[in-house]
């Protein structure tokens, strides 16, 4: 598997991460290329060789044209319509829309409003949208299938801002670094960027320390800041050694010993409708023997601020905890296959192209069981059975 691993000693902003991977070896002209199918119009992309602190980089601008910083404020929808309707290969388009709805999310939180009431104001101008475009093109033109971050230096200090004068990191910032590994390197500047942390945060599959891989490049994207070190971002890209991809999850987890058990079925609903991975709940003796109950959700490190809303807002706690575990897990998918019953999906695993589990989606086979006066254990054998058959066929199976 190839992927990539983003080492930001000196903070992460998108033009670091798109000088980054132009110097991995990402064609610029092919950047260009893919980022004129967008269909935005009003900037120039620019690059070149710079030195910072006596370590060569690249640096890549966006040069907004004269009135290009003075288009309206673009709505999530908008931006959304504007990366589904441009001439995009759909591995991009889909990473570019989380990065925003990421951001938008961020942004609704710390203003106190919804997603859909989110007006974008230097996230949502013409400089940062080819950064997030052009960061998820350059990921698909280095064909890269996984995304590993270091830890994050805060910074510190204050910034100005569209509301004014904020501390460092800024508020959308801290909403996107929870979850993540941090560090405080003592410079007072702002070093990571919302759309830094939104692109790196919203790809990651782990973070912290740099997985087991063979290096095939390493690229350098330089900032704009001249620091004491060399305020480079650092990128390398090769290919893991072992079969099955590791990446970070977050185990979630609330105590409880006040709620109705009618409550938790509503809010494990809200929890997976949230993202949670899974949820699971384990009965518990509390203090003076109490009884009560551990709720644990596991979800993706860029989850973990919206599982921690629901939990405050559906249960009676006063308090969430986390903690990071890295897993590995199986490469997966789900099919359709024409069985006797008819269409059934399947969720199928692999580890290194070999099937190794086939498993019938469950309420496909309680309707079929339902509707042909089956048993519900006997159609799920028998299509588990006929799945490994068809699976084994050439042109069996279809998405």
């Amino acid at each position: 598997m190839k992927v990539a691993y983003f080492d930001c000693p000196s903070g992460a902003s998108g033009d670091m991460i798109l000088g980054a991977l132009v110097d991995a070896g990402a064609p610029f002209d092919a950047l260009e290329r893919e980022l004129a199918g967008l269909g935005l119009e009003g900037y120039r992309l620019e690059r070149h060789e710079v030195m910072k602190a006596g370590f060569r980089a690249t640096k890549v601008d966006v040069q907004v044209h004269e009135g290009g910083h003075h288009h309206p404020e673009r709505t999530l929808a908008a931006i959304l319509e504007l990366i589904e309707g441009g001439r995009l290969a759909p591995a991009v388009k889909e990473r570019a829309a989380r990065i925003f709805r990421r951001l938008a999310e961020a942004e609704a939180r710390v203003h106190g409003t919804t997603v859909e009431r989110v007006h974008f104001h230097d996230v949502g101008a013409v400089d940062a949208i080819v950064d997030v475009t052009g960061a998820c093109i350059g990921l698909y033109l280095l064909g890269i299938q996984a995304v590993h971050v270091g830890a994050l230096p805060v910074g510190g200090g204050f910034v100005q801002g569209p509301h004014g004068r904020i501390p460092v990191p800024g508020p959308a910032t801290a909403e996107l670094l929870k979850g993540f590994p941090t560090i405080d390197t003592g410079v007072r500047r702002e070093l990571v960027t919302p759309t830094g942390a939104a692109i790196l945060t919203t790809l990651a599959s782990g973070a912290g320390a740099m997985p087991a891989m063979h290096v095939r490049a390493v690229g350098y994207g330089a900032g704009t800041m001249d620091l004491d070190t060399p305020n480079v971002l650092r990128l390398f890209v090769g290919e893991t050694a072992v079969a099955a991809p590791t990446e970070t999850i977050l185990q979630v987890e609330t105590t409880v010993d006040d709620m109705s058990p009618q409550l938790y079925e509503p809010l494990i609903e809200r929890l997976l409708e949230a993202g949670a991975l899974d949820v699971f709940l384990t009965s518990v003796i509390m203090k003076r023997s109490r009884p009560g109950v551990v709720l644990t959700a596991l979800c993706e490190p860029a989850r973990v601020a919206n599982l921690s809303r629901v939990l405050f807002e559906e249960s009676s706690t006063i308090g969430v905890r986390w903690t990071a575990y890295q897993r590995e897990r199986l490469e997966r998918e789900i099919v359709q296959l024409a069985t006797a019953y008819g269409p059934v999906g399947f969720k199928v695993s692999r580890l290194e192209g070999r099937v190794i589990t086939v498993t019938p989606e469950f309420e496909d086979v309680r309707r079929i069981a339902r509707d042909k006066g089956l048993a519900v254990r006997e159609v799920l054998e028998q299509a588990r059975t006929e799945g490994r058959r068809l699976l084994a066929t050439p042109g069996a199976a279809h998405n």
